[in-house]
């Protein structure tokens, strides 16, 4: 009798009879013989079929068949060194569910990136799609653990919102009923009200942000996974955010060593991100910056180029802190003994990476925070219920947000990132 199972699962089945439901991923004949590569959305195994044991018929049938062809096949699993996963399977049965059509679009020769991305539902496929997609996967369980492991709770932040959380320059607006609403740009505000209840928090959820940016780290329609705890402040806030860097990377390195090595990821880079990060001032990054030849002055923010030279010269994450308040957002707490500064931090990934996640000591202040939204032209009464948490039982509390698609891009080692979600959303593209 056989047994239904998935390739993943394929070591526990040696010189047992299995069914595997899957696809055709390649398909190579010699005489009698038929070589398919067989995957099945978890792994993928070399089935070879042999005419005297399949029958002329059916042996001709299968020798037709197209690339991504859906098919059940029954048989011997066998150990074979030579093979990629160890093992290959002798097919005593095949059920042919569907003949694909002949043209699939993606073959082995190079392709555009923009044939690819209109061919986005058929580009998942390939192995390399299957791998970072599979990643992703890993990092998001990982992050999922490491938040229950110091007990943080898990919190559906909205999608819909009155108001903005970063400024107003790039909403997304709709119409809610008559009245006017946005997309989320991100979950903090309503963490930071969950706090009161739960303590430490966290969420996962898309965020969208009308950038009309091209460049190789902008997505209109991205993950966020946000943090806040209460009783949290700046130095802490950045050592929850490195614990937590660390622990995905152990995890991927675990895990995912193969699919990395598939990608050409150069595994000792990411063996190498360990604590301590570098830390640096945001007047000691500028001033690194300007011997590098930047142009950048102090006061301002860093722009792509600017985090791309800084990260090229360490091998490892780069926190920077203490920005001037004037470029960061209005809820972040100043600094004590500068009230030019804020308590945040920007974390860089190496290697060009950039901005991977972005935190800060909020304010806890009801009469700061209130100036705060006076200053920056706020409606005091879209953020009333913000105010509301500064006056009743307000403690120090912080908190980040982690740009997933930057994080996975930056592990996987990827030029850009419209690879590292299902469905890119970019500034010319919403298909498919």
């Amino acid at each position: 009798m056989s047994q239904k199972t998935t390739l993943n699962k394929i070591s526990k089945f040696e010189n047992k009879i299995v069914e595997i439901q899957g696809w055709i991923y390649n398909k190579r004949s010699s005489g009698s013989i038929i070589f398919l590569q067989i995957h099945d959305g978890t792994s993928t195994i070399q089935g070879i079929i042999e005419k005297k044991q399949i029958g002329e018929k059916q042996f001709g049938e299968l020798k037709e068949l197209n690339l991504q062809s859906s098919i059940v096949v029954t048989g011997e699993v066998k150990k074979d060194k030579r093979a990629p996963t160890g093992y290959e399977l002798q097919v005593k049965k095949a059920e042919i569910i569907q003949n694909a059509d002949l043209d699939y679009p993606i073959s082995k020769k190079e392709h555009g990136v923009g044939f690819l991305l209109d061919n986005r539902h058929l580009w998942l496929r390939s192995k390399r799609q299957q791998y970072i997609l599979q990643i992703r996967d890993e990092i998001f369980r990982a992050i999922t653990d490491f938040y229950h492991q110091n007990d943080y709770i898990r919190l559906d932040t909205p999608i819909i919102t009155p108001n903005a959380c970063e400024g107003t320059t790039t909403l997304f607006d709709i119409d809610y009923f008559g009245d006017k609403a946005y997309l989320s740009q991100s979950g903090q505000l309503y963490l930071e009200a969950a706090i009161f209840s739960l303590r430490k928090v966290y969420d996962f959820a898309p965020v969208f942000r009308a950038e009309k940016s091209k460049t190789r780290r902008h997505l209109i329609e991205f993950w966020m996974n946000n943090a806040e705890a209460a009783f949290v402040e700046h130095k802490e806030n950045m050592e929850i955010q490195e614990n937590l860097v660390c622990f995905v990377m152990e995890r991927v390195l675990k895990e995912c060593s193969e699919k990395l090595e598939f990608l050409g990821r150069d595994l000792k880079k990411l063996e190498n991100i360990k604590k301590p990060f570098i830390r640096m001032t945001h007047k000691e990054a500028v001033n690194e910056l300007q011997k590098l030849g930047s142009d950048m002055k102090h006061g301002e923010d860093f722009g792509a180029d600017d985090e791309t030279l800084l990260t090229k010269q360490h091998d490892k994450p780069i926190f920077i802190e203490y920005y001037p308040a004037d470029v960061k957002a209005f809820y972040m707490k100043k600094h004590p003994t500068d009230k030019k500064l804020v308590l945040c931090n920007d974390m860089l990934a190496p290697e060009g990476y950039g901005e991977v996640i972005g935190g800060s000591q909020r304010m806890d202040s009801y009469d700061n925070l209130l100036t705060a939204v006076k200053k920056h032209k706020l409606s005091i009464k879209d953020f009333s219920w913000y105010l509301d948490l500064r006056k009743y039982g307000s403690v120090p509390h912080s908190g980040y947000g982690i740009g997933m698609e930057r994080l996975l891009a930056w592990v996987c080692g990827l030029k850009h990132v419209r690879e590292t979600i299902p469905f890119p959303r970019m500034l010319n593209r919403c298909y498919p």
